[in-house]
């Protein structure tokens, strides 16, 4: 922990890391969501579908390793238990127990939107109060807006493809 970059923080930083580790639960879930769904995904388009969600799983990946850091030079401690994911996510997490390309594209969508809108009252928080944190939030909003836009375009093709 870097006693001067946790200074700098101009708000309760204890209250930052509890955000920070929700995030961060947000982000185990959502990886997992990807992955798995680029398991068990079927249908038309269904290899353009996994492509995509194997790629947006590697960034959901990429933001939990960013917010962990982060959690660490705050001085706080990342989530340490799997369990706990749940009792702290904002998102939630949607079994793909309908593998069917649709479905799958509609859970990642609504996903990527609760992110959408964790980050951005995340980056409200810190705005003017921690640099760093709204630098990293502002990076990773940046990739879920994106991932948003990758989604509906594939459900869009798929909705041309079914008529």
């Amino acid at each position: 922990m870097g006693t001067k970059g946790r200074m700098i923080v101009g708000m309760d930083v204890d209250e930052l890391i509890g955000l920070l580790n929700k995030a961060l639960s947000d982000e185990w879930l959502a990886y997992y969501q990807y992955w798995i769904g680029a398991k068990v995904v079927k249908g038309p388009t269904k290899d353009a579908v996994m492509a995509e969600l194997v790629q947006h799983a590697t960034e959901e990946l990429g933001h939990a390793d960013m917010i962990a850091l982060r959690i660490m030079q705050l001085g706080g401690t990342p989530v340490l238990e799997p369990k706990e994911w749940y009792n702290l996510t904002n998102c939630g997490y949607d079994v793909p127990s309908d593998p069917f390309v649709r479905a799958i594209l509609e859970q990642n969508i609504k996903g990527e939107r609760c992110a959408i809108e964790t980050y951005n009252r995340l980056m409200a928080v810190v705005k003017d109060k921690d640099p760093i944190t709204y630098n990293m939030v502002l990076t990773i909003i940046s990739q879920e807006v994106e991932h948003e836009e990758d989604l509906q375009g594939l459900l869009e093709d798929l909705e041309v493809i079914l008529k």
